[in-house]
């Protein structure tokens, strides 16, 4: 809870930085506020939060996904001096809210309760509506806001009758309780729709089909620099929250939600492959291949074993680094061309070599080729999943196999047109050029080393 504190009071340092029209410094502020945070995190909790523990626990795992989270959301901000260079007058609420954000997914990480999940959700989601509707003249910036809060309001709607039925029948919040009314009543039929409920809410949360209709919209219509925040923060959030619940609350009803789950995936995983391949435009394309990768990550749940965690850390990890590679790149792309068709990428390679470079290998990693983070990802959750569910592995294989088409098609523009169309005066800045670095060394020590992983975080 310490690390909570922290980036709450950042926050709120953050936000009030714009009031003293000090806006400018609001991401010197949060980068400052998300190194103590990540220092605090490898240290033990205060004793003094003991007292909350019924709501928040701040354990081992917890520990784990809030470094994962804070580290993407450190290197959004440095990448967002250039992404936010049109939001001057309003840069302090843009950071102060990616940071409250934050906080929502902090939360989820260590929830307990029922009433706590459903606070960070809430705390993680009502920013985000706000932010997806930064661009204030761009209807499409518009578009996004309004669609993500009503599919948003809609998805609440199904979580808070789900939390309502869970309650109506186990007579508590807590999710210990929650589990042994499970395994001691596995045929209650109000506490099995109340877990479909909550599931179905998660499901929205995530973008797994066919609850993601809102996620290629509200992605293509939100500043760039906050859809890499939806697709790898609110992603890790997300997925963390269903996993916990699922693994711990419903374990006592397993065999009634497993196989809604793994229709679920079934969906996602062709539908948002054969999308992607039907896109012009990178940011659209991006959208669906973070549905995509919603399907993938959620193999996790099936022949899980004592390493699934651990195993979902290091996915969600190599995912957010390469949704950062991916996103700088077209950040500066969007930034000199106002587009983000495939066409407006030709010929980058020559011009900024290293940016180039780093979101080829970042898709190249989200597309599963050996020697990168994402293969080393998906070959351990893979694996899992072989003892319990082979088809949804083999349908994944295929979903990855179509993926490659839709990725090549942006690195073959980026890197095979005899021509660049960008000025040679356009330079990327030096601080995109250091994330675009540490980006691919991590990329390819983590798919050579995996263990590093461990090491990074303090395993």
């Amino acid at each position: 809870m310490s690390v909570l504190i922290i980036v709450f009071l950042t926050a709120v340092i953050a936000l009030f930085s714009g009031v003293f029209e000090q806006g400018k410094f609001a991401r010197y502020i949060g980068i400052l506020g998300l190194i103590i945070a990540l220092y605090v995190s490898f240290m033990p909790e205060c004793s003094f939060f003991d007292h909350y523990k019924h709501m928040y626990e701040y354990s081992g795992n917890t520990a784990l996904f809030t470094k994962i989270s804070i580290v993407t959301t450190l290197l959004l901000f440095f990448l967002g001096g250039f992404a936010f260079s049109n939001h001057r007058s309003h840069q302090s609420e843009l950071y102060a809210l990616m940071l409250f954000a934050l906080c929502g997914g902090i939360i989820l990480f260590g929830y307990q309760n029922l009433v706590t999940m459903f606070l960070g959700i809430e705390i993680l989601s009502i920013p985000l509506y706000v932010m997806a509707g930064a661009n204030k003249t761009d209807l499409r910036s518009n578009e996004a806001s309004i669609k993500y809060f009503l599919m948003g309001a809609f998805a609440t709607g199904f979580l808070l009758f789900g939390i309502a039925f869970i309650y109506g029948s186990t007579g508590s919040f807590d999710l210990y309780k929650i589990h042994d009314f499970g395994v001691a009543n596995p045929g209650n039929v109000m506490f099995i729709l109340g877990v479909l409920l909550i599931l179905c809410a998660l499901a929205f949360k995530v973008a797994l089909a066919p609850f993601h209709m809102w996620s290629p919209d509200v992605y293509a219509g939100s500043p760039s620099l906050i859809t890499a925040f939806m697709a790898s923060v609110v992603k890790i959030s997300g997925f963390f929250a269903l996993f916990r619940l699922m693994t711990l609350g419903f374990t006592g009803v397993t065999h009634e939600w497993i196989n809604v789950l793994g229709v679920f995936l079934i969906i996602t995983l062709l539908l948002a492959n054969v999308m992607g391949l039907a896109q012009t435009n990178a940011k659209r394309m991006l959208a669906y291949s973070s549905v995509s990768h919603a399907g993938y990550i959620g193999l996790v749940f099936f022949g899980m074993t004592s390493l699934s965690t651990y195993n979902l850390a290091f996915y969600l990890f190599a995912y957010s680094l390469s949704t950062v590679g991916v996103f700088m790149c077209l950040i500066w792309v969007e930034k000199l061309k106002r587009e983000t068709s495939f066409g407006a990428f030709k010929g980058l390679a020559k011009t900024e070599p290293l940016l180039a470079t780093a979101a080829a290998i970042s898709m190249l990693s989200m597309a599963g080729v050996p020697l990168t983070a994402g293969f080393m990802g998906k070959f351990a959750l893979f694996s899992q999943a072989m003892n319990g569910a082979a088809f949804l592995v083999l349908v994944a294989v295929l979903g990855s196999a179509l993926s490659i088409a839709y990725y090549l098609r942006l690195i073959i523009a980026m890197f095979f047109f005899k021509e660049s169309t960008f000025k040679s005066s356009e330079k990327v800045t030096l601080t995109y050029n250091i994330v675009a670095l540490a980006v691919i060394v991590l990329i390819i020590i983590l798919g050579i080393f995996p263990d590093f992983f461990a090491n990074m975080f303090g395993l």
